[in-house]
């Protein structure tokens, strides 16, 4: 089996890739952009097949070089920066390659599981995946929402073989060095405390108190499963499950929870006790920063995956804690 992976070198494409790796399968085209050269840092313990640029693979598959050629596609490569104000470039990347990818799978009866993002809900507060509950309030989040309408036509005009999207909200794990700024808050709360003692978080903003905004956090571990479930589906033919399934935890946690549970995984580490939110913020371990102008109407102050249409196709994952995750990426950090 021939399974294309775009992003391959990314945060979850690098995770996919070393998850199927673990199954047995080496037979991997790694796509990717490697404009950032340190991303290969991120396969280096992989087996592929082969490597491609991403704008050569696009090339080749409109020329019909894969026709035929491959078996499954894991489409995880885009513009993920969600403040990137380039909408041309954004529509580029995230919308006008995907929908080559997509006519290219149809056409060749390839499954397709893509990721799409928790974006696209804006600042609606019931995250069903449904139009009436999308606003998108950036051209990333739009870019990921206009894909998903591409979808649901296929799914109207009916589909050759099966496409699932899957949303997801906010991920931490290993393999996102590479990230920068937009890596997880995770990441950045973790380098911060290591660094300087502190964290910082953002005051409060849109009603809600310092540090008391509300995300669903998932780990790149859940991540992977949830991909996995599909890919065992579609492959052993169990199922031909297709639709658009939001891939959180479904357990809101505040942004206090997230870097008080950091804190406490490295101080676990050091064999300190652990610390309360109260004492955190007294002892000034956290602190609070200006909420940023920029940001303003356009971030997103709550989110929390609804998992009915998840369960409704046969998906019972157990999401780790938002605590047995962190501690999780702690160790790793702190052995890497």
């Amino acid at each position: 089996m021939i399974i294309a992976v775009t992003g391959a070198f990314g945060f979850i494409g690098s995770n996919l890739v070393k998850a199927l790796n673990n199954l047995g399968y080496t037979d991997i085209i790694a796509v990717d952009n490697l404009t950032n050269g340190s991303k290969i840092k991120n396969l280096a313990d992989c087996q592929i097949l082969d490597f491609v640029d991403k704008e050569d693979f696009i090339k080749e598959i409109a020329d019909g070089n894969y026709n035929n050629e491959i078996d499954y596609i894991f489409h995880q490569g885009a513009c993920s920066a969600t403040t990137e104000q380039d909408g041309r470039y954004m529509m580029k990347n995230n919308y006008e390659y995907s929908s080559v990818l997509l006519e290219f799978a149809q056409k060749n009866e390839i499954p397709f599981v893509y990721a799409s993002s928790a974006s696209v809900y804006g600042n609606k507060e019931a995250f069903i995946e449904e139009l009436e509950h999308e606003l998108p309030l950036n051209v990333y989040a739009y870019s990921k929402f206009l894909f998903d309408q591409m979808v649901r036509r296929y799914y109207e005009i009916g589909l050759t073989a099966p496409v699932v999207g899957l949303r997801y909200y906010n991920v931490y794990g290993p393999r996102e060095f590479h990230k920068g700024r937009m890596a997880s808050v995770v990441l950045h709360n973790f380098n911060q405390y290591q660094e300087t003692g502190k964290v910082k978080l953002f005051e409060g903003c849109q009603g809600y108190a310092n540090g008391e905004q509300v995300r669903d956090f998932i780990s790149v571990e859940d991540v992977v499963k949830i991909n996995m479930f599909f890919f065992n589906n579609h492959v052993n033919e169990v199922e031909e499950i297709s639709g658009i399934y939001n891939c959180g935890t479904g357990k809101a946690r505040s942004f206090n929870s997230l870097a008080l549970s950091t804190v406490n995984a490295c101080r676990a580490h050091k064999n300190e006790p652990q610390l309360t939110l109260e004492e955190a913020i007294k002892d000034g371990i956290i602190e609070y920063i200006p909420f940023p102008g920029d940001l303003a109407g356009r971030y997103q102050c709550y989110t929390e995956a609804n998992l009915s249409y998840l369960r409704e196709a046969h998906c019972e994952h157990e999401f780790l804690s938002l605590e047995d995750g962190i501690s999780n990426y702690v160790s790793f950090l702190l052995n890497n």
